[in-house]
């Protein structure tokens, strides 16, 4: 499958029932276009399972909750379209895409409680997100922008509008020859990438910021409990940006990034060392297996 997303071929669960991929759509005065009231869950499948698909459910739910967007499906019925999906469109090996929102309906102000909250769930073929910097390691700019405090928006949602300041970030990064761009957090401490959380080595131990304005990503989770399977010393802390010379290696982690080094950030340089190695291909194993 390739193409602009929207003319390619296959179905897309809309609501209860498998729409045509060119027909899959919504109108334009759709609540969510204008004021930002969609979550959403980005899920990689292979051989036919999709990993952590529950906890990805349960996280829609809870992000849909947290903007006053209650969605009126169970985890079961969310589990079950996309793998409804997925066998659809003959997948086993995919990206799966499911999103909330509030559509068209009587409100069309900043209210929008009147308004119908819809589901749909695409899934595609998609590679490496950072193409060849897992390999290489990714390059990585600095944001201007800052994450929020949690007294502003709810962090902790896997919200569109939360992604603002990301494409934002991306573009001029890519535009510098950078793969993505790291934040700082509302207090100057080093928060997170554009999609995708990060970690640092040195001395053999590895340090990640604490997860208190941002979203603490499930591939996040995973990778500590592997770490700490390995009897790797992990340590949760606020990280100021002057410590990041002193750090030997670095990767990220995300549903799309899975486990990818990172060669440099701004100005500071990082080896793609063992740990950041193994540790990629560990998950790549566990997710496969």
């Amino acid at each position: 499958m390739a193409g602009a997303y929207d003319d390619r071929d296959g179905v897309i669960w809309m609501d209860g029932k498998l729409v045509d991929w060119r027909e899959a759509n919504v109108h334009i005065l759709t609540h969510a276009m204008h004021y930002a009231s969609s979550v959403f869950e980005g899920e990689r499948a292979y051989n036919g399972k999709i990993f952590e698909s529950r906890r990805h459910s349960e996280r829609l739910l809870a992000s849909g909750r947290m903007l006053d967007v209650e969605i009126p499906w169970t985890v079961d019925e969310i589990e079950a379209a996309k793998y409804e999906v997925m066998k659809a469109n003959g997948l086993s090996d995919a990206y799966v895409r499911a999103v909330a929102w509030r559509g068209s309906g009587e409100d069309m102000g900043v209210s929008s409680a009147k308004n119908p909250v819809r589901l749909a769930v695409a899934a595609w073929g998609w590679g490496n997100y950072y193409g060849d910097a897992k390999f290489k390691g990714a390059k990585l700019d600095i944001s201007k922008w800052k994450r929020p405090s949690p007294e502003t928006i709810p962090v902790h949602a896997k919200a569109a509008g939360l992604y603002m300041i990301c494409t934002m970030s991306k573009h001029t990064a890519e535009a510098k020859g950078c793969s993505d761009s790291l934040f700082m957090d509302y207090r100057g401490y080093v928060a997170e990438a554009t999609g995708a959380n990060i970690f640092f080595v040195k001395d053999g131990e590895v340090h990640t910021p604490t997860p208190d304005c941002f979203l603490n990503g499930i591939t996040r989770q995973t990778v500590i409990g592997m770490l700490q399977d390995r009897q790797i010393k992990v340590h949760e802390r606020h990280i100021m940006p002057e410590e990041l010379e002193s750090f030997e290696q670095c990767w990220l982690t995300g549903t799309a990034a899975e486990v990818t080094p990172v060669g440099q950030i701004g100005d500071y340089n990082f080896e793609v060392g063992a740990m950041a190695r193994d540790i990629s291909n560990a998950y790549e194993a566990l997710v496969r297996a």
